[in-house]
């Protein structure tokens, strides 16, 4: 790790050009892989990524390097790019006087995943693989995988701040493939915490996993298409909070607002949901798959109210897009690893509980689609509009559920679904994803209750 001694050489170096600000952002990852296919260990590896990039503020434009090389000498060489980047006019630079801040850990790991014998990691593969195989004589293929990242950072800036986080993430991942010999569908469910081993003793029960996956192929393969139009659609709970992540966070990130290029620009105290709605991005929930103790700037991780009672409260701000705004970091500065620069990411975002019944949803909405599953899509932030793949679908009619669907798409505005959602469930749940944006894929909790929202434009056949 980077002694505070060689932090302080570094950033002086680097504002030895005249720069405004200095960052220094350092990690050692030891990372673990393990796959299974055809019910074959395929691929088992152990890496240690380690780098460091430093980041030089002129006023409001920023100039990143990275490098491997975290020797002093390799870093000073990156500081003297970066600083040259701000002005050809050489300089001195000033002394830059560190002070070491502790941040609690909310996020304890009882049992580290390499401390666990390989046999015993493999044996979550096979559980999960035999668990998906004995759902349908259709299932043809089932892959799974699992993954461990321990992630050790120092961060140390300018303005004297020297600190540092472990991050330990693992997840299962397991896709089960249903044919009939003409057709196949595939089902997938990827569980993961900033846990260690104790996440399988605890949280995720492999065979359920593997159960969940095929099922959902199973069950798709056998599906008639969807038919299209504009409909009520009531979304389950879990990874259905990826349309709101999707269609509604990245747009709440200062990413899209500080560039103005964000559906809800300027709109902080406006309605821009329905009175039912309240939204939230936290950092600070113990344990969970986007959560941390600080971000990669060094800021405190924080618990966001991003809408209340359907009003814009906050807004997603990292430091550069917070200068340039005059908004304050929220902890939300994130980054998929030394290679990139920080800024405004999700962290764990979903719709906050509210109190309906979702049986009654259901009952009373008539004709329409229950998408019990999500899978991927995409957005513009700059307009909310946005096309996402409902991975199981079921159709509704008189408010019972009839049979399932595939090939069902939601497809329509952030602004306009925040505004129809008229029914939020009791009972919130979190699914994991990998983000990607600006700064590269980081680990993020999508969730929300089961809601249902009036009207939405529905793809189909």
């Amino acid at each position: 790790m980077l002694s505070m001694s060689i932090c302080s050489q570094v950033l002086s170096r680097a504002l030895a050009r005249g720069g405004t600000f200095a960052e220094i952002f350092y990690e050692d990852n030891r990372n673990f892989s393990m796959s299974m296919r055809s019910r074959k260990i395929e691929h088992a590896a152990l890496s240690r990524p380690r780098g460091a990039g430093i980041r030089v503020y002129d006023n409001l434009r920023s100039i990143y390097v990275y490098t491997s090389d975290v020797t002093l000498e390799g870093l000073l060489h990156a500081a003297d790019q970066a600083a040259a980047a701000v002005s050809e006019t050489k300089g001195s630079g000033r002394d830059v006087v560190l002070q070491s801040r502790q941040t609690a850990n909310i996020h304890p790991i009882l049992e580290p995943v390499l401390g666990v014998p390989a046999k015993e990691r493999a044996e979550l593969l096979r559980a999960a693989d035999s668990a998906a195989r004995a759902v349908s004589p259709s299932i043809s293929q089932v892959s799974a995988g699992f993954l461990s990242r321990e992630q050790h950072v120092i961060i140390a800036n300018s303005e004297g701040l020297y600190t540092g986080d472990t991050r330990v993430y693992t997840r299962l991942l397991c896709s089960a493939i249903a044919s009939d010999g003409a057709e196949n569908q595939t089902g997938s469910e990827n569980p993961g915490a900033m846990m260690g081993f104790e996440l399988f003793r605890e949280r995720v029960d492999p065979a359920e996993v593997g159960r969940k996956a095929a099922k959902s192929a199973a069950t798709m393969l056998t599906a008639p298409y969807c038919s299209a139009g504009e409909m009520p659609v009531v979304i389950a709970g879990g990874f259905g909070g990826v349309i709101f992540h999707e269609a509604c966070g990245h747009s709440l990130e200062a990413t899209s607002v500080a560039p103005g290029m964000s559906e809800f620009c300027g709109k902080l105290g406006q309605q821009i949901a329905a009175p039912c709605v309240t939204a939230v991005d936290d950092g600070t929930m113990p344990n969970e798959w986007g959560s941390e103790n600080i971000d990669d700037e060094g800021t405190p991780t924080t618990r966001l109210t991003l809408i209340e009672n359907g009003i814009l409260k906050n807004y997603m701000v990292d430091r550069l897009n917070g200068l340039k705004m005059g908004m304050a970091p929220t902890g939300s500065g994130r980054r998929e690893s030394y290679a990139y620069a920080p800024t405004s990411r999700m962290r764990n975002t979903f719709i906050a509980p509210g109190q309906d019944d979702e049986e009654e949803m259901l009952r009373t909405m008539g004709d329409g689609l229950y998408a019990a599953k999500m899978g991927g899509g995409s957005v513009s932030p700059a307009t909310g509009e946005f096309n996402f793949a409902v991975s199981e679908g079921y159709l509704v009619r008189d408010g019972k559920i009839v049979s399932p669907v595939r090939g069902a798409s939601l497809i329509g505005r952030g602004s306009e679904i925040l505004m129809r959602i008229d029914r939020v469930g009791r009972e919130m749940t979190m699914g994991q994803g990998m983000c990607g944006s600006l700064s590269g894929s980081v680990p993020t909790n999508v969730g929300q209750p089961t809601i249902r929202v009036s009207k939405l434009t529905v793809g189909g056949k």
